[in-house]
């Protein structure tokens, strides 16, 4: 039985149960004040309850901020935003393909979405904005300067997740849903290719994964190299690769934004943009190009993964280099050609 394992599990439902609670109290002031909870109501009345106040903890607080808080809170808990971020790391435990699709791809952008399904309600509450971007340039820095120090191959992929995710909740903070949405999507390709490739690396090396016990493999896994080449520099926003579109269009909404911390978050968001290009080219340069770190028996067993394992891999390198270009018209909304 694997005790770190079950160690990790436990502590990624205890801290998703604190989010959970966050938000059904959320739900719960949304159908008091509503009576309903359909959104096409919701939203429809939202105007009409902006400036009511509630007796909360013996303060008056605006029930709409009230509300998104506790929502965010619920986002805090899914998209492993700072506080309630421990728990993604340590998931890392599980298999590879595993952490490739639910914590890239789908289970932590499910924060992020409700954010992004809420917006015509959060909107209303200028507090409640600030915070969001608050949390969400933090995590964006605090993430990626981490990712700089950790050693375990996954672990710097997962805190990248971590990472980019404050970008996607710094985004809806700024109100620039529409660009938050299309980081959500672009996001899923380039990282579940770097997941892939790291599963392609650590099946190589049988379960080894400290990079500082890899080197020289551009030579003998080519294929996943090339791979894990483009799911960095995609996540580093390298012109023309599919992080790039959504990654600059959110730099460049935050930067026009007008909230009293769009300054702060923009320049948080840019120093993580640099770390990440620093991680990124540090994995590169630790598993495939440095001198070899490795016991010489391993050396004699290394190979290339067979076609069950290269073949998601290309199919994810094509997504990767095309998929930002096909769709930045038409994830961007108003003011595109689409």
């Amino acid at each position: 039985m694997r005790t770190k394992a079950n160690i990790a599990a436990i502590k990624a439902m205890v801290m998703n149960r604190i989010g959970d609670f966050g938000l059904c109290i959320g739900f719960f002031l949304i159908y008091y004040l509503f009576k309903s909870l359909d959104y096409s109501v919701i939203f429809s009345l939202t105007p009409l309850f902006q400036s009511k106040l509630f007796f909360f903890l013996h303060y008056e607080v605006n029930i709409i901020t009230l509300i998104s808080i506790f929502l965010f809170i619920g986002v805090c808990g899914k998209s492993a935003q700072l506080g309630l971020h421990t728990w993604l790391p340590d998931a890392m435990e599980g298999p590879t393909p595993v952490s490739a699709l639910i914590h890239a791809a789908t289970m932590v952008t499910a924060g992020v979405f409700l954010l992004i399904r809420f917006s015509p309600l959060v909107e209303y509450s200028k507090v409640a904005l600030t915070l969001i971007s608050f949390i969400g340039a933090l995590t964006a820095f605090f993430a990626s300067t981490v990712a700089v120090f950790q050693n375990d191959i996954k672990k710097i992929i997962a805190y990248s997740t971590c990472s980019q995710l404050g970008y996607m909740i710094l985004a809806c903070g700024c109100s620039a849903y529409a660009s938050s949405m299309f980081h959500l999507f672009n996001h899923a390709f380039f990282k579940a290719l770097l997941f892939l490739g790291a599963g392609s690396v650590i099946h190589a090396l049988s379960n080894e994964q400290d990079i500082r016990k890899m080197g020289i493999l551009v030579r003998y896994l080519p294929v996943t190299y090339a791979a894990f080449l483009i799911g960095s520099l995609s996540l580093a926003g390298f012109p023309f690769l599919t992080g790039y579109y959504s990654k600059d269009l959110i730099l460049e909404s935050v930067y026009v934004s007008y909230s009293s911390l769009s300054l702060f978050s923009y320049i948080l968001a840019l120093l993580s943009a640099y770390f990440t290009t620093f991680y990124s080219l540090k994995l590169i340069y630790y598993v495939f190009l440095t001198k070899p770190n490795l016991f010489k028996n391993k050396l004699t067993y290394i190979h290339e993964s067979d076609n069950f394992i290269l073949i998601p891999l290309i199919m994810l390198s094509l997504l990767t280099i095309i998929v930002g270009y096909l769709f930045k018209d038409a994830l961007v909304g108003f003011g595109t050609n689409f």
